[in-house]
């Protein structure tokens, strides 16, 4: 089963572009991602820029509109992401009780959907999505 792991720190989402970050806590992620990979779980992971370097594009009047970070409704926004295979959902929540998070930091964790989840119907409208993925430049990495 693959799992992607969420980091939400709380703050974030007002943190300005040119965001430092605290060497030691790098640091301390940098050996707990070892960890997930030596253990042979971690399939790919990264850190993401603050909302304030970002865009959104939405489409409630039926046209793209872009809106450029901050966002001011935000109140919980994503720091970044592991994605591991693991044989169950508690082996994910295992491994997220092992970062060295701080105080303000949360994980979400949330199963990745695959093809057998679905109905025939859905797995048929989705044909050809395996071959997408293989295209992809994460497939090609």
């Amino acid at each position: 089963m693959r799992f992607m792991m969420l980091m939400i720190p709380l703050g974030y989402e007002t943190a300005p572009k040119d965001v430092q970050l605290d060497p030691e806590r790098v640091a301390a992620m940098m050996r707990y991602n070892e960890a997930l990979k030596d253990a042979g779980v971690l399939i790919t992971l990264d850190g993401l820029h603050p909302p304030s370097a970002g865009a959104r594009v939405s489409f409630a009047t039926g046209e793209p509109i872009v809106t450029d970070g901050p966002f001011a409704e935000s109140k919980e926004v994503l720091g970044g992401y592991w994605m591991i295979e693991v044989a169950s959902r508690d082996e994910a929540i295992a491994w997220a009780k092992k970062c060295p998070a701080s105080p303000n930091e949360i994980i979400e964790i949330r199963q990745v959907q695959e093809m057998a989840d679905f109905s025939p119907d859905v797995q048929e409208a989705a044909a050809g999505f395996a071959e997408l993925k293989k295209g992809s430049k994460a497939g090609r990495r």
